[in-house]
């Protein structure tokens, strides 16, 4: 079984890289090489970076398998992010497609967890 905190470190180093996103669409808004776009080109490096380096310190811990299955929630921190920073819509289809991502996070993680007890 997967200890709590490092299954924590690795969801909020999800939250991390999901936030990169944010300043990409931001950069991606602005005209290219104006202040605000290498502003946001900057901070979206700078924070994919520190996701590089934790992501490599999780999967010492983790089977990679676990690592890139929970990754997949970083849907759900698109759909949070996009409807408060860019008012995109939350539609019935992305609330099922969110749910699917995760129970099928939820399923892995538990047949996980069983192979790791035998």
């Amino acid at each position: 079984m997967k200890s709590p905190s490092i299954m924590l470190r690795l969801h909020l180093l999800f939250i991390l890289y999901s936030v990169s996103n944010i300043f990409s669409k931001l950069a991606a808004s602005e005209v290219f090489l104006s202040v605000r776009f290498c502003i946001n080109y900057f901070m979206a490096i700078l924070f994919l970076g520190a996701y590089a380096i934790g992501w490599q310190q999780i999967i010492k811990r983790m089977p990679l398998t676990t690592a890139f299955a929970n990754k997949a929630v970083t849907v759900i921190w698109g759909l949070i992010f996009g409807a408060l920073w860019f008012q995109e819509r939350v539609t019935v289809g992305k609330l099922l497609g969110a749910s699917l991502v995760v129970c099928g996070v939820v399923l892995f993680a538990r047949e996980d967890g069983k192979n790791g007890e035998t």
